[in-house]
């Protein structure tokens, strides 16, 4: 362990933030099974189920993120945990901040059940932001602004399965963003 330490102690946090960057692929495994999930969403409430049910339904559909995102680690052959670079702790944070948040949303599923979706997609959408620091992209940035706002905006004004629909999409285009930048730094 002394010597691994020992190795990131001499780099730069740039450099560790690069290294992590290209040996986690900036995140694609997850972000592409956030895609199929909030295509799943979407799909789920253009059924005749009601609203509750659609709603219980969509937070079970969480407990398939990180099979899914193993699964697309496997094929894309990325290391989801490195124990290496002290920085892929920080991501790990990054990520649980969003369960903190996901209160809120548990709030908004017994208060006002037609905006779950919309709650649920601003906070995934805005725990992507500190992303955009660790990985340095941009697109991570754009898509935690854009997302939160667009599932807003979205969510006052049409049906939770078109947020869903709209979450997906923009993921979607994250992860075409992310290869291209994934392609720069190589």
């Amino acid at each position: 362990m002394r010597a691994i330490t020992k190795e990131y102690h001499e780099k730069s946090l740039d450099e560790m933030r690069i290294d992590c960057a290209i040996t986690q692929k900036k995140g694609v495994p997850f972000i592409m099974a956030a895609v199929l999930i909030w295509a799943g969403i979407g799909i789920l409430h253009l059924t005749g189920l009601k609203i509750e049910t659609k709603n219980l339904i969509t937070f079970c559909f969480s407990a398939l993120f990180m099979p899914l995102a193993l699964i697309f680690a496997h094929f894309l052959k990325v290391r989801i945990t490195d124990r290496v670079n002290p920085l892929s702790k920080v991501g790990f944070l990054f990520t649980l901040n969003q369960f903190l948040y996901i209160l809120i949303v548990m709030w908004v599923y017994s208060e006002r059940p037609e905006g779950m979706v919309m709650a649920y997609a601003v906070v995934v959408a805005a725990h992507l932001l500190p992303f955009s620091w660790l990985y340095r992209s941009s697109s991570y940035r754009f898509a935690a602004i854009f997302g939160s706002i667009a599932a807003l905006a979205l969510g006052c004004l049409t049906t939770p399965a078109v947020v869903a629909f709209t979450m997906s999409g923009i993921l979607a285009t994250l992860v075409v963003a992310l290869t291209c930048e994934l392609r720069k730094m190589k």
